[in-house]
């Protein structure tokens, strides 16, 4: 395990102990979210009760960015794509094809998110191709341990939210596998999600770009040529769901609206199931934004979640901590 990973995990992991018993949540409040998770997840795993839910089917998916750690004020990838951007472009400038791609060598993230969503596409292909699948998640590594966050200053592997990692052990202490499903590329999340979470790479669902096999020099390789093939955003989680775990989800946490068909689909039909959103509502310790922004926008879950039987998470009033070493 990369040693920068090891101050929230081995806090997860002491809870393992006698204290674990009395509070599998001890970076949670006693407020309502913490007791009904807790309440959800003993009915499930308990077989004399009607809501009991077989191991095998105690599915859980995650989306990663804002729900597992920070997304603000843009997402890591994005950041880690800027900075690879930046350097190709001092050795060859002429990829520079785009108003998108010229903001990005200028480090103008503002102009990237005035280009919208094709604009930070056109920056994540450049950026990401021309590698094989292990050289990219190395550097993708190096970077996220090495560079730190613009406002707080913590290396971006410190930014998983200490909350959600003693919910994942939880969950999984009490039979449940855990999954990724993200709009992140999952090659980029698969560098870092079993070290930072404990999920391994073949338990991420994310977006995917275009990767071919080939024999270099009498290698087999997979390299990374640029593109998107599936986007596992909005309504295509669900699609990522089906595709990659082939099982419907019981419990299902995101933070945005672009998690809103993952939870629907989770906490549709018969059957116990559980829908939590994570409300960014900490400008002190983290970051506060909801309905507006570029990103992370949170209004059809606010609006609709209540009444659907969504859990929402206020962080600044359900969490006692946010990051690791708090």
């Amino acid at each position: 395990m990369h040693p920068r990973f090891l101050a929230g995990v081995a806090a997860v992991a002491l809870l393992a102990g006698g204290s674990a018993l009395a509070d599998p949540l001890p970076s949670w409040n006693d407020t309502g979210p913490k007791q009904s998770i807790i309440a959800f997840v003993e009915s499930v795993t308990d077989p004399t009760s009607e809501a009991y839910v077989p191991e095998e089917d105690r599915i859980a998916t995650f989306d990663n960015d804002g729900t597992l750690w920070t997304e603000q004020p843009v997402y890591f990838q994005g950041l880690y794509a800027l900075d690879v951007l930046q350097e190709k472009a001092k050795v060859d400038p002429d990829i520079l094809t785009t108003d998108a791609l010229k903001a990005g060598a200028k480090g103008d993230v503002g102009g990237i998110l005035a280009t919208g969503m094709d604009g930070l596409l056109e920056v994540i292909n450049v950026s990401h191709s021309g590698l094989t699948v292990e050289e990219f998640q190395a550097d993708a590594l190096d970077w996220l341990t090495n560079y730190t966050h613009p406002t707080t200053k913590k290396p971006y592997v410190d930014m998983v939210y200490q909350p959600m990692l003693e919910l994942l052990s939880y969950l999984r202490d009490e039979g449940f596998t855990t999954y990724i499903v993200s709009g992140g590329g999952i090659d980029f999340i698969r560098a870092f999600s079993e070290d930072a979470y404990g999920i391994p790479p073949w338990q991420v669902v994310g977006t995917e770009g275009n990767t071919a096999f080939e024999v270099v020099d009498g290698l087999p390789m997979l390299t990374k040529n640029g593109g998107v093939t599936f986007i596992d955003d909005k309504e295509g989680k669900p699609v990522g769901i089906a595709r990659h775990i082939g099982r419907k989800p019981i419990f299902a946490a995101g933070n945005s609206d672009g998690d809103f068909a993952m939870l629907q689909y989770t906490t549709s039909g018969a059957g116990p199931s559980y829908g939590l959103l994570v409300h960014h509502t900490d400008a002190a310790r983290e970051f506060a934004y909801d309905r507006e922004g570029h990103i992370g926008t949170l209004n059809r879950g606010l609006d609709e979640g209540p009444g659907l039987g969504w859990t929402i998470v206020d962080m600044a009033q359900d969490w006692a901590k946010v990051f690791p070493g708090e």
